[in-house]
């Protein structure tokens, strides 16, 4: 088995700061598809601060995260005729089994906006993420193509058949400010 090349931390690390995101999205039930832009802001947290303190709390976790962020986004979607933007947020804590594997907490889910917990582990420079839901299950994958372009790509699947709702895949690049 290979090395890993990368922590989780180190990941995280190179995902600070603004991208700008192109996301498609496919849902294969209803054969439709929807593009959407997005400005994403992702900054450290403290860990001691009341945001962290008020997830933790929500889990009834007392032990204390190794990091937190906040990731922060405003995003149009061509999926209706609105011109309007959306604006949200969500706060992730991460609790490392080691240096590659943990549990991640989240304010609010990628697929259900409820808090949600989700395993994740770095396989090579690829971190996978995990999250089941009520009914659906989502596994998100993410990874580098440079220093300054990301990738992510997500499946939605069924959690009692696990037939595929929905995939996506996302290119995010990073904003250089001079």
């Amino acid at each position: 088995m290979a090395k890993n090349s990368i922590t989780t931390k180190e990941f995280i690390n190179k995902s600070i700061g603004n991208w700008k995101s192109i996301r498609s999205t496919h849902t294969l039930a209803f054969n439709e598809f929807e593009n959407t832009n997005s400005e994403i802001s992702i900054a450290y947290l403290d860990t001691t601060g009341k945001q962290v303190k008020d997830l933790l709390g929500k889990f009834k976790f007392n032990g204390k995260p190794e990091f937190a962020v906040s990731i922060e986004w405003e995003s149009k979607s061509d999926w209706s005729d609105e011109t309007q933007s959306k604006r949200d947020k969500t706060i992730l804590v991460f609790l490392p089994s080691d240096e590659i594997n943990g549990i991640l907490l989240r304010s609010k889910g990628y697929l259900e906006p409820t808090h949600s917990y989700s395993e994740y582990c770095i396989d090579k420079d690829l971190l996978n993420i995990k999250t089941k839901y009520t009914s659906n299950i989502s596994e998100e994958k993410l990874w580098f193509l440079s220093n300054n372009v990301r990738t992510r790509f997500s499946v939605i699947k069924n959690k009692q058949n696990h037939s595929i709702i929905q995939t996506s895949h996302t290119s995010e690049i990073r904003r250089l400010f001079s």
